[in-house]
């Protein structure tokens, strides 16, 4: 025995059948967009090349750069070792009454070295602490500055 029911699967002819003409439009705005993506693509891959070449440059400048700061830095620290004159006798850099001031014992050797690069203000402050706690004149104090340098 066979059903007469029509199948719900199967649409009618006419439901939802798409015309030719509407089936040419979607496939023309599809071309279009496809065109259009390309065109993008084009202007984003000459972007990249363009991109690419400007880091290029600019590495070689850095590597330019880098090598001009190496050698610089070798020729300093070749200047700083090797002075152009022989060391002379030191003049006195306190009156005869600071340099025969002893050192006493209770002066603990102040640690840190003044390099240039830290903040002078800090190194100061620093020093005339641990002055303070050890004690000593001031002539003590300059003696001891002296070998922060």
């Amino acid at each position: 025995m066979r059903s007469t029911r029509s199948s719900p699967v199967v649409p009618a002819a006419t439901e939802g059948a798409m015309t030719m003409a509407q089936m040419m439009e979607i496939m023309r705005a599809l071309q279009e967009n496809v065109k259009a993506s390309r065109i993008e693509q084009a202007k984003m891959h000459e972007d990249l090349v363009a991109s690419q070449a400007s880091n290029e440059e600019l590495s070689k400048v850095t590597e330019e750069l880098r090598q001009a700061l190496q050698e610089q830095r070798g020729r300093t620290v070749v200047e700083e070792v090797a002075p152009s004159s022989p060391p002379c006798v030191f003049p006195m850099l306190f009156a005869q009454a600071i340099t025969d001031t002893p050192i006493p014992a209770s002066v603990v050797p102040v640690k840190p070295s003044f390099l240039g690069v830290e903040d002078p203000e800090a190194h100061l402050t620093t020093f005339h602490t641990q002055m303070m706690l050890s004690g000593g004149s001031d002539a003590v104090y300059c003696k001891m500055f002296v070998s922060t340098l």
